[in-house]
């Protein structure tokens, strides 16, 4: 029994052909996993990666990732449009992005253009790059050489704020400046009730460049027709109490002359034609253009001569300014006469 278990427990000896088999397997999937590897370094360690990576965080509106990826100077200014949903914005309206294949450029470096169009325009990005190491040994590691980030000048009619890609900006005095990346898309604006601006795009596609925006702020029609209406209620309230005094010559943008006697209670008065109120910037304020219309003065007049009584019937041109002044929403416009 002893003979017998002894002899059951003995192993066989192993297969040689198994064995090289299994070794062989293994050393091909050590090749296949050390060709994929190396391909995934090659692959994502070439020229335009840097370029790769850098737009993606524009895409993202992650302007600190941006920037590390740039390697940028800030220039002076503000930074309103820099991070978040501004920068989104910015790339909101860049299409068919495309980084290109990277050319030779002088001191050993790279050039990778980056082509997309913008409302409808073609354009190119140029980003030089640079090796700053090595990954593995073998795979060159590259970098953005560094530069500084464009800027946007804008400026604005008669007014301290403007929205640029949605962000509500301060503009002291009507100007800034705002450090933007590339590529980009900015759109400024200023929204308002009684005086606006339309928008006005500036797309920024190369670096340390200055690109401007200016914003033609203009009244609004609703100002215009606040205007207007406030001019016929002045001129119907006067044209109201110069009948009611009878009086040719009252106090009123609107008078008449002449040397014939007017019978008591005969006068009166109305407008036949209202102004249109026009509204222009002037050195740094709102003028008013001079209001014109016309008033119709009835009577009855004698000659002083002949003693004839006869209808008096005229229409009269008259002009006359006024000053404006707008807060908030409270329209004040006062009449300048005399």
């Amino acid at each position: 029994m002893s003979a017998l278990s002894v002899m059951g427990g003995t192993r066989k000896p192993a297969n040689p052909l198994r064995v090289a088999l299994l070794w062989g397997l293994g050393l091909v999937l050590a090749v296949i996993a050390a060709i994929v590897s190396v391909k995934a370094v090659a692959s994502g360690q070439g020229p335009d990666q840097p370029v790769r990576a850098y737009l993606d965080a524009l895409q993202a509106g992650d302007g600190g990732r941006a920037l590390g990826a740039l390697h940028a100077q800030v220039p002076s200014g503000s930074a309103a449009l820099l991070d978040g949903a501004p920068l989104r914005d910015s790339m909101s309206r860049v299409r068919d992005l495309n980084v290109g294949t990277a050319r030779p450029a002088a001191n050993g470096r790279e050039s990778v253009p980056v082509t997309f169009t913008s409302g409808g325009k073609s354009y190119t990005s140029s980003f030089l790059v640079e090796q700053t190491g090595s990954d593995w040994v073998f795979f060159p590691r590259w970098s953005i050489v560094p530069d500084q980030l464009p800027v946007l000048q804008a400026s604005v009619v008669n007014s301290s704020r403007a929205t640029i890609n949605g962000t509500a900006v301060n503009m002291p005095s009507g100007h800034n400046s705002f450090p933007v990346f590339y590529p980009g898309s900015y759109v400024g604006s200023l929204p308002g009730e009684y005086f606006a601006a339309s928008p006005v795009t500036t797309v920024v596609s190369q670096k340390s460049s200055t690109e401007s925006m200016s914003l033609d702020t203009k009244a609004t029609p609703a100002l215009t027709t606040a205007l207007d209406a406030k001019a016929k209620d002045f001129l119907d309230q006067c044209a109201k109490s110069a009948s009611s005094q009878q009086r040719l010559q009252p106090d009123c943008p609107f008078s008449y002359s002449t040397d014939n006697r007017i019978v008591d209670g005969s006068i009166a008065w109305s407008i036949t034609q209202y102004p249109s109120a026009s509204v222009t910037p002037f050195s740094g304020q709102w003028t008013v253009s001079p209001l014109s219309g016309k008033a119709r003065l009835t009577a009855r007049q004698i000659d002083l001569f002949t003693g004839q009584v006869s209808p008096l019937n005229v229409e009269t041109d008259f002009i006359f300014r006024v000053n404006l002044s707008v807060s908030g929403t409270t329209i004040t416009m006062t009449p300048v006469l005399g």
